[in-house]
Parts: C-alpha cells; sequence; structure tokens
C-alpha cells in the first residue's frame, strides 16, 4: 500500500507545542506495515498552527496546498496511491484540495487528537474526509451525532524493536516525567500530603520555572480588550465555562516548594527510555486543565503515553480515562487511579507486590504490541474503507 502522509511535518521547530514525533512514529509505523510513504518534503504543515488569524491561514493554504495536488497527482499518475493520511486542525483543511484528493479515487483519512479539549462540535470542514481516526473514547459521540464516518483506534505510537524489552532492572521508584500544569499540581500535592513517594522529572515543578514567559511585542491588553476578550469566552464557551475561569483564579496557591524534595533532572532521550523501564512505578496522568469540567472533577482522556509506556515493558499506574478498559485488562495489563487517595493505595500495592509488577510489564507489553499498534490501525482502517487489511 502507497500512503501520502501528512502529519505535521516541519524542517523547524516552531514555537509551538512539540510536533515533531507524530511525523516520526507515523514513519516508524508505516514502514514497519511494509507500506510505502509518500511525502512532501517542500510543505511545512505545523507552519500554520504559528498563525492566528483567518487572513494568515488563508494564506498558508493558498501557498501549500497546490504543491500538496502536485505530489499526490504525480504519484498517483505514476504509481498509484491508495491512501490520504492527514493530522490536519480546521484552519489546515481546504475542501476543494480534499475533494480533489477524492475525485482521483483516494481515501482521505484524517486523525485529530484533543477532540474533548477543543471541540462542542465537528468543525464543518471536516465532513469532507471519508473517515475519521478518533483516539478519545468520548470524542467518538461527537463524530456519531454529526453522522461521520469514524473509527476509534488508539494514538499513534511506534518505538523501535530495541526498546520492546520487559525483563527490567528496578533501578528508579516512582516516577512521572511531565511538564507541570495547575491539575498536575493539585494531584501531586495531595498525594505527597498524604505520604506518597514521588520522583518528578520535568518542566515547571519550580516556581522559577512554572513563572510564565514574556512573548516578545506582547503588551499588556488594555482594560477595553479584557473586557472584550471576556465577552468573546462567554460567547465562544457559554456562561458556566466562564465562571469555573472567574472561579479558578480563587483556588488556593499551591507553592511548588513541596515539590523540591521530589525533583530530579529532566532527561534527554536515551535517559528517558531506560527510566521508563526501569522505574518501579511509571506514572501517567491523564487530566488536563481548563473550563469544561469543575475543577475538583476536571476531564481526562488517554494519552500517548498510555501506548508507549507498555510498549517499552514498564510498570504503567496511569489515571483511569474512558476507553482504557476497551485497550486493556485493568489489573492485568496495567493498573489505574482515580484520585490522590487510590493513586497512594495503587502505589503502595505494587511496591509490595514485584510479581504483579513483572506481571503487569509483561502482559501489557503482550497487548498493546498485538492489538494498538500503527500497522494494527491502518490494517483496520483499510478495512473500513476497503474491505480488506490493506
Amino acid at each position: 500500500m502507497r500512503i501520502y502522509l501528512s502529519f505535521l511535518q516541519s524542517p523547524l521547530n516552531h514555537a509551538i507545542p512539540p510536533y515533531h514525533h507524530w511525523s516520526a512514529y507515523m514513519r516508524g509505523g508505516i514502514g514497519e506495515a511494509g507500506h510505502e510513504l509518500v511525502e512532501s518534503p517542500e510543505v511545512d504543515w505545523a507552519e500554520c498552527l504559528t498563525y492566528r488569524t483567518e487572513a494568515d491561514w488563508h494564506a498558508w493554504r493558498q501557498r501549500t496546498w497546490p504543491r500538496v495536488l502536485d505530489t499526490v497527482q504525480r504519484t498517483h499518475r505514476e504509481q498509484g496511491l491508495d491512501l490520504f493520511l492527514c493530522y490536519l486542525f480546521p484552519q489546515m483543511v481546504d475542501v476543494e484540495a480534499i475533494r480533489s484528493i477524492k475525485a482521483l479515487g483516494i481515501p482521505c483519512v484524517n486523525f485529530f487528537c484533543d477532540n474533548v479539549r477543543e471541540f462542542k462540535t465537528v468543525p464543518s470542514c471536516y465532513a469532507i474526509f471519508d473517515l475519521h481516526w478518533v483516539p478519545e473514547y468520548d470524542g467518538c459521540s461527537l463524530y456519531e451525532k454529526q453522522g461521520l464516518p469514524y473509527l476509534f483506534a488508539p494514538m499513534p505510537m511506534w518505538v523501535a524493536p530495541a526498546q520492546r524489552t520487559w525483563d527490567h532492572a528496578e533501578r528508579y521508584g516512582t516516577v512521572f516525567i511531565g511538564s507541570s500544569d495547575i491539575q498536575r499540581i493539585a494531584l501531586f500535592a495531595r498525594y505527597l500530603a498524604l505520604g506518597g513517594q514521588l520522583e518528578l522529572r520535568g518542566a515547571g515543578w519550580t516556581e522559577e520555572s512554572s513563572a510564565p514567559a514574556t512573548r516578545p511585542g506582547k503588551t499588556r491588553a488594555s482594560g477595553s480588550n479584557l473586557l472584550l476578550n471576556q465577552i468573546d469566552f462567554i460567547r465562544r464557551e457559554g456562561w458556566i465555562p466562564f465562571a469555573r475561569k472567574i472561579g479558578q483564579r480563587f483556588q488556593p496557591k499551591i507553592s511548588l516548594d513541596i515539590f523540591k524534595p521530589c525533583l530530579a533532572p529532566r532527561p534527554d532521550n536515551a535517559e528517558y527510555i531506560r527510566i521508563v523501564q526501569q522505574s518501579r512505578i511509571f506514572l501517567g496522568v491523564n487530566r488536563f486543565p481548563g473550563y469544561l469540567h469543575p475543577f475538583a472533577r476536571p476531564g481526562v482522556y488517554s494519552r500517548l503515553r498510555d501506548l508507549e509506556v507498555p510498549m517499552m515493558g514498564a510498570c504503567y499506574l496511569t489515571e483511569m480515562a474512558p476507553g482504557l478498559d476497551q485497550l486493556y485488562e485493568v489489573g492485568q495489563e496495567i493498573e489505574v487511579f482515580t484520585n490522590a487517595e487510590n493513586l497512594l493505595e495503587k502505589v503502595t500495592m505494587l511496591n509490595a507486590d514485584a510479581t504483579r509488577r513483572q506481571n503487569l510489564r509483561r502482559k501489557g507489553q503482550q497487548r498493546v504490541l498485538a492489538e494498538h499498534t500503527i500497522p494494527v490501525t491502518l490494517g483496520r482502517i483499510m478495512q473500513h474503507l476497503y474491505g480488506r487489511a490493506g
């Protein structure tokens, strides 16, 4: 099978959240599945995400999609293309360009994560796609309500075969690697107050590193602009999220000094792999900050790490999220927690049972490699589109 891939490839490191991993994982998974990959190396897919106005988005589409269509049409004419697989945000979609690709007989499939954080309804431009790859279980209902074809499938995760081992020595304790946010701070502060032990590695866990950076050229908004911003927020999100936004300002501030005894240096890539595999317990956190949910009952969804960590044979304890029990046998292949008190209970239980930890490593890895890899998902996509597995 020959696949055109648009997954945020970029030659540059733009000042936006990390994105290079998406194309790296997809390249690895497509290659492992034995499929051929087609790309447009002259296209910077991530660039569009650096813009904030419709005029800039339009200009990006105008200079990008003709190049894409040229590659697609030429490749299809000379060799044939079986699938256009993309990760497009709404502002990146050119409906007419996608329609032209479909007219060639090439099905177009869009992956999007953060559906539950970004959308109340699926953007109208997404209706052009033949299929939607939806990784959040709760996100499926958005597509179902609008009658759009979707496939609930895990996040696209790939690790090198050399990293797919599970019988690891345990040289670290209970570890979380990741940046801080208001929800993670509240969770771990409560866990530590209950007597939990933790090693933290990542950005924003000290007062100095959590201070917001001043963006170049950004000035403080005037009173009138602040009012307009609040009115726009209410228009987009509604009164209840606005009330939660105001309420969060009165949440008791948690001093990051409580995390000082837990802090360890941020790892490089090689050390990250070593820590994941050699932790006695590696933690995942699936809650996210925002105003769609009450602060005390935050929204949660399964993340990339829920695939990555079991793939690398770790003893994985992650926050329960909708759909996780569709991916794993909870308690046998991964362990889950629901709040700080439950987190302490599960950490205590796992620390006391080396056999259980080893079984989680082995069985979790077996399940994810058998059922939740990119090659498996590609097979499911082709089965949906063509009635065959590629």
